[in-house]
């Protein structure tokens, strides 16, 4: 069974063709969008596959959708119902779900005789207890709207959760983690038994830690002082939060951890400000999730920063001493790959494992 999975974003088409009986990438790409928007790029995708197999032989096609909101789990086979419902969901991740919901249309139209599968980012924490969901506004109005913590990353939580109890040898259902899905975006989750009980993200993608662009959790009051002291928008303060705040906001520099790494060891003071707010925030994520989960049997960092910053994962590390975490330098700072990054007298497991978003999306697919 072959499964084409998609990510149309706002101005980029990402995709992966799966042969599931043996879970092998036949072929993938990354289109940028032309002047002439998505059309082109999947016409240029499909004649990239229609060069190595038939088109004939996509058994089914996974979108990556970002906001499931409160009626989807972690996947839907697509209906003109679950199509308009993404782009009612709009609301919750406009700048993702507009362009997710064009690229079912147009893929239904291109690909008419495959199953199209939508498998949401918001899926995997769907069943987090409401003393995890809730914020603290009228029940009445939270329930009318929808309001609560969705989370987000769902696929990369759920791929390396699986991953970690087939590298430490023991049944998911009886492991506690806390997994750090840290890129341009971050999220922190806690999973017990394989079920995400609680997550960093909230409503949207901007909530929880700071992020390259984005602000993260900041007092909502922010928001208001900001428009009157500033003369700015709504639409203008959004745009700040999404787009100017964060890791680059702090640093005036960048959003990019390399290239702040790279600048506080040349003394940049800024850089290290903002390197350090970052890390800080992700110990107390790590920190309040051993709480919630009552301890932990494994930490696990994933994704382009978690899974490059040997720095990051050092600075953490330290911080869990008095949890009885003890680091392996040569492995966190040499190894490739997946590995265990903590030493055999460790009593909290710590692993670097490379996401895999895409096969985890070919998987719910295929179920």
């Amino acid at each position: 069974m072959r499964v084409l999975v998609v990510n149309f974003g706002s101005s980029t088409l990402k995709y992966k063709l799966f042969e599931m009986r043996t879970e092998k990438v036949l072929l993938d790409g990354h289109i940028e969008f032309s002047r002439g928007g998505p059309v082109p790029a999947a016409r240029r995708m499909l004649r990239h596959i229609r060069g190595k197999f038939p088109l004939s032989t996509l058994s089914a096609v996974g979108h990556r959708v970002v906001h499931g909101g409160p009626k989807y789990g972690t996947s839907a086979l697509i209906t003109d119902e679950t199509l308009e419902d993404i782009a009612d969901y709009a609301s919750f991740a406009p700048l993702h779900n507009p362009p997710a919901a064009h690229g079912i249309r147009l893929m239904q139209r291109l690909l008419p005789n495959a199953d199209h599968v939508a498998v949401f980012d918001t899926g995997f924490h769907r069943d987090m207890p409401p003393k995890a969901y809730l914020y603290g506004l009228p029940y009445d109005l939270a329930l009318k709207h929808g309001i609560r913590r969705y989370g987000f990353h769902g696929a990369s939580h759920q791929y390396v959760a699986q991953r970690c109890a087939v590298l430490m040898g023991r049944p998911l259902r009886k492991i506690k983690l806390i997994t750090c899905h840290i890129g341009s975006g971050t999220s922190i989750a806690a999973v017990s038994g394989g079920r995400s009980v609680d997550t960093s993200m909230g409503m949207s993608p901007l909530q929880g830690v700071i992020m390259g662009t984005r602000s993260g959790t900041i007092d909502p009051a922010i928001v208001e002082f900001l428009m009157e002291k500033e003369k700015l928008g709504y639409r203008a303060i959004i745009e700040l939060l999404n787009k100017r705040s964060g890791l680059f906001g702090l640093s005036g520099l960048s959003g990019d951890i390399r290239v702040l790494e790279s600048a506080a060891k040349s003394g940049h003071r800024q850089a290290q400000v903002a390197l350090d707010v970052h890390a800080y925030q992700i110990k107390k994520f790590i920190g309040s999730y051993l709480m919630a989960l009552n301890g932990a049997d494994a930490i696990v960092f994933t994704a382009g920063v978690g899974e490059n910053s040997a720095r990051l994962r050092a600075d953490v590390a330290s911080s869990l001493a008095f949890a009885g975490v003890r680091l392996d330098p040569p492995a966190n700072e040499k190894g490739t790959g997946e590995r265990r990054i903590s030493t055999d007298r460790s009593k909290i497991a710590l692993w670097v494992i490379p996401t895999n978003e895409e096969l985890m999306i070919a998987r719910e697919t295929v179920r």
